[in-house]
């Protein structure tokens, strides 16, 4: 027995050695594993690092990256580095063990990685690692350290007892041994109750070896230890909602008023329809005034506090101080126009509709090398020669179909002789402009529909983007002819009953059309609304473990969020194609 504990020590001895090494390799940097849809400047802003040091790390990634390769990413060496640490879960390592080697209760990683699981704790997902917590010096803490003044513990945090844990769960949530806290505690001799504060003291090293032999052998699991960290799912009897966006005109372009005005509208029409099902609602709404107005005198008001979610705000200035303000309170904050802010990689409360370019851009060429497999790809560049306002999106899906073997070509000189050319007469023939505009396709449909009339035996379909849907109306017969599709993640078909009845009911409250502009915001407010006030009435506090189970049909805003990391909030990803058939037919089609 002896000798088997020998050893133990010494692979105690030796692991510790191992993990320091590690430890000192990575403290310049950590791997982390591109994953689709990101890019440097996500990358870089999740991790609150320039994009120029990674670069430094990594000569050549400032060209393209891929999907599937590891980037060296800097430790930020700034103020927060004081808060958290980021690392890349190695083989063989467990929640369990990164909570020893970096001497962190295990509650504590937890709750700093809301997306960590069970299921995701796998080698090369990085997670991030809170600092140990000073130790807590309180008024109420007195009487503990006067009884406790014998054996002298050094307190690196005080536990408040909840109901049902005992001296052994809170050892192990701590990482110490049940004879470690009854001497920093001799007063559990006569029991524990819940709200009774105890000390939980720093390893000694003197037991610290007895400890980690002991740990090695008995350590939880990491579906014990995530199951014993999962709070109790919670129902919300009354929905408090705040709205905070800028309604009145003074100071405001009057365009951006009008359209707030017909989303809060929408949103109005979501909170009837929820009432009439018995849903309980506290709705609160704040004008944030023009963009250089402070919104503080709106975050220092009580009863925003309270609230379960926020939605706003529109100005940039505006988003980090109530993203700062929802990640104290712990309150759910729906931005629903920018695309473009970083918040949403640190704040896990933030819930991003509209989606980063590079995220929706990933997401319709996985859609585009499923539809389009077996077909051969044409450019058509030069429509317009001062608005070629989609060369990115063009480049970047040109090598995605190099990557898959997919076939395309680039016309310049657009006319019928390279146009017939082009042609394959064995596979579907895709047209994709570089241009989204109205112009582009004034001068593009005229030359396809004739390319189509001469040539029926050959398959021609016509691609291209969201801004499409303005024009649809004076396109619609091409559009059709031409077999059209367009990507968007909003779209609406107002023959559909869904769609009548809303506009019917819009119209019967205001006694107006709404806007014609992409998205209409009134159906963005009723969808924003109806699914975060839905999905909280049904799921509770569980919301966001039921994400996937919420099966609605909005009218026009499709949601498909995920976790931008496991610390970060949600980002939208939902996109559709929409198909203009040559039997006049509309298709939605759907690929999730």
């Amino acid at each position: 027995m002896k000798y088997i504990r020998y050893i133990l020590v010494l692979f105690f001895i030796s692991y510790t050695s191992l993990a320091t090494i590690t430890a000192q390799e990575s403290t310049n940097y950590f791997l982390h594993t591109i994953e689709r849809g990101q890019s440097l400047h996500s990358i870089s802003s999740m991790y609150g690092v320039n994009k120029e040091d990674i670069i430094r790390l990594n000569p050549g990634c400032e060209e393209k990256i891929y999907a599937g390769h590891t980037l060296k990413i800097p430790q930020n060496k700034g103020p927060q580095t004081l808060k958290e640490i980021f690392h890349t879960i190695q083989p063989g390592e467990t929640l369990y063990r990164l909570s020893v080697k970096y001497n962190v209760p295990v509650k504590d990683i937890i709750e700093e990685n809301p997306g960590l699981s069970a299921n995701n704790f796998k080698i090369g997902e990085v997670v991030r690692i809170p600092s140990p917590k000073e130790t807590i010096v309180e008024a109420e803490i007195a009487p503990i350290a006067q009884i406790t003044e014998e054996v002298k513990p050094r307190c690196r945090d005080m536990h408040k007892v909840k109901r049902k844990e005992t001296i052994f769960s809170i050892s192990r949530q701590y990482n110490i041994s049940e004879k470690a806290l009854k001497d920093a505690n001799p007063e559990l001799v006569k029991g524990m109750k819940k709200g009774q504060l105890i000390c939980i003291p720093y390893p000694q090293e003197e037991r610290q070896t007895a400890i980690v032999e002991e740990n090695i052998i008995n350590a939880p699991s990491n579906s014990q230890l995530f199951r014993e960290s999962q709070e109790a799912i919670k129902k919300i009897p009354i929905i408090k909602a705040a709205i905070i966006l800028p309604f009145s005109p003074e100071g405001v372009r009057r365009s951006e008023s009008t359209r707030m005005i017909e989303f809060y509208e929408g949103f109005l029409l979501a909170v009837d329809s929820l009432k009439r099902q018995g849903v309980s609602l506290d709705l609160h709404v704040f004008d944030s005034g023009n963009e250089n107005k402070s919104i503080a005198p709106i975050l220092a008001k009580e009863e925003l506090k309270q609230m379960h979610l926020i939605i706003g705000p529109l100005y940039q200035q505006h988003i980090k101080p109530l993203s700062d303000f929802a990640d104290l309170h712990n309150i759910r904050l729906v931005i629903p126009f920018t695309s473009k802010d970083n918040e949403v990689f640190q704040n896990p409360n933030i819930y991003q509709v509209n989606t980063p370019q590079s995220y929706l851009y990933s997401e319709v060429y996985s859609h585009f090398l499923y539809q389009f497999a077996k077909s051969n790809v044409i450019f058509l560049q030069g429509a317009t020669a001062n608005n070629e306002d989609k060369v990115d999106f063009v480049n970047s899906l040109r090598l995605e179909l190099t990557k898959k073997g997919i076939p395309s070509q680039t016309i310049y000189n657009i006319n019928s002789d390279n146009l017939k050319a082009a042609l394959h007469s064995d596979k579907e023939n895709v047209f994709i402009p570089t241009s989204a505009s109205d112009l582009a396709l004034i001068k593009l449909i005229p030359q396809l529909t004739l390319l189509h009339n001469n040539n029926p035996n050959y398959k021609i379909s016509f691609f291209g983007y969201p801004e499409w849907q303005t024009y649809t109306k004076d396109h619609l017969d091409s559009f059709f002819e031409l077999n059209t599709y367009f990507y968007s993640s909003f779209y609406t078909n107002n023959l559909l009953p869904s769609a009548i009845n809303f506009i019917q009911k819009y119209h019967r409250w205001y006694s107006k059309e709404m806007a014609n502009t992409y998205p209409k915001y009134g159906m963005l407010g009723f969808d924003i609304g109806y699914f975060f006030l839905k999905g909280l009435s049904t799921y509770g506090t569980g919301f966001e473990n039921n994400l996937m189970k919420m099966d609605l049909t909005p009218i026009q805003t499709g949601f498909k969020f995920e976790r931008a990391n496991n610390w970060g909030g949600f980002i939208n990803k939902k996109v559709f194609f929409i198909n203009f058939t040559t039997n006049y037919e509309l298709l939605k089609l759907d690929f999730d």
